[in-house]
């Protein structure tokens, strides 16, 4: 006799893993500042910005303040108001003042139109990876590694009218003129001039240099390949293409230009202009420190240089940006 059918199994519940789910990851929390990082940042921070008010904003406000007063700076009960007085005797009643802006002027000019110029092109040559060129490198920054101090002193031995290299070498060419640098109000300005761009090109070198050496060189390439020269190639590709530097290089030129006073003050002798040399920087030292000070005068000079050199780097960078948003 046959067995009856077997009823069918029912289906197995599915298994269950037995492994515990893995935990959502946790988000890192910021990590909070401990007494001692606190000390740390309130130093590295609090040192410097304490110094820049301590010795730049702070004499920047009392010279305006100044400018408005009459003091000869040794006891301050002896301060008194005297409105825009300083001021309009600067314009109208004081001889070495127009002369003094006259040969910011002709320095500023002078530095924009040759060693600036001069500096680029030294760059320029010494990027092409000719032979010797980190000796020429280090010579003509030289320059710059010393203090306009000591640039001064060395173009006062050059110029030093008896014994001095260029007189030398005047007389050995048989020229037999005996030229008095320093001391001839129609050359003493020039023969300053002279110095200070010994200096300058090689700072504007250096700058030019590390613009380029990090120019594409692909553009070059393009460039040669459409058929331009070396000197197009520089006007049209990479002048313009290193935009940055020349707004750097333009707005040191002007700030060396209007706060030149090291080497003026040494090639000149110290406190006292001589006639041709006068300079507002000078002007400012001989107002304050000289015998008679009048450091409200002096004051007053410091902030008409201080709104010429902001007016004229802001009137540039304004046009400048709205080049760039055009």
């Amino acid at each position: 006799m046959s067995s009856a059918p077997s009823a069918p199994s029912a289906p197995s519940a599915p298994s269950v893993s037995s492994a515990p789910a893995s935990p959502a990851p946790r988000k890192a929390r910021p990590r909070r500042l401990g007494p001692g990082d606190r000390i740390f940042l309130t130093v590295i921070i609090g040192i410097p910005l304490a110094a820049l008010l301590f010795f730049v904003w702070l004499p920047a406000l009392a010279s305006l303040g100044l400018s408005f007063t009459t003091w000869d700076g040794i006891d301050l009960v002896d301060i008194h108001w005297v409105g825009l007085d300083n001021y309009q005797e600067i314009f109208t009643n004081y001889p070495p003042f127009w002369p003094a802006v006259r040969h910011n002027v002709v320095w500023l000019l002078f530095t924009a139109l040759l060693p600036t110029p001069f500096g680029i092109f030294l760059a320029y040559q010494l990027d092409r990876k000719i032979r010797f060129t980190r000796v020429y490198q280090t010579a003509i920054f030289l320059p710059m590694v010393l203090s306009l101090a000591v640039v001064g002193f060395i173009w006062e031995i050059i110029y030093n009218p008896d014994t001095g290299l260029l007189n030398g070498l005047l007389n050995a060419a048989g020229s037999g003129h005996h030229i008095d640098w320093l001391g001839n109000p129609d050359l003493n300005l020039w023969a300053v001039l002279v110095a200070s761009s010994w200096r300058h090109t090689g700072y504007i070198m250096i700058l030019y240099l590390a613009g380029l050496k990090g120019f594409d060189p692909a553009l070059k390439e393009a460039a040669a390949l459409d058929g331009a020269n070396g000197r197009q190639t520089f006007l049209r590709v990479v002048f313009p293409a290193l935009k940055p530097v020349n707004v750097i290089i333009l707005v040191i030129t002007v700030m060396e230009s209007l706060r030149s006073f090291d080497v003026v003050y040494v090639l000149g002798g110290g406190i006292g202009s001589k006639p041709g040399m006068e300079l507002l920087s000078l002007l400012i030292t001989d107002n304050i420190l000289g015998e008679s000070s009048h450091i409200g005068y002096g004051s007053a000079l410091a902030v008409v240089l201080l709104v010429v050199s902001l007016g004229a780097i802001g009137t540039f960078l304004v046009q400048n940006f709205r080049k760039e948003d055009q």
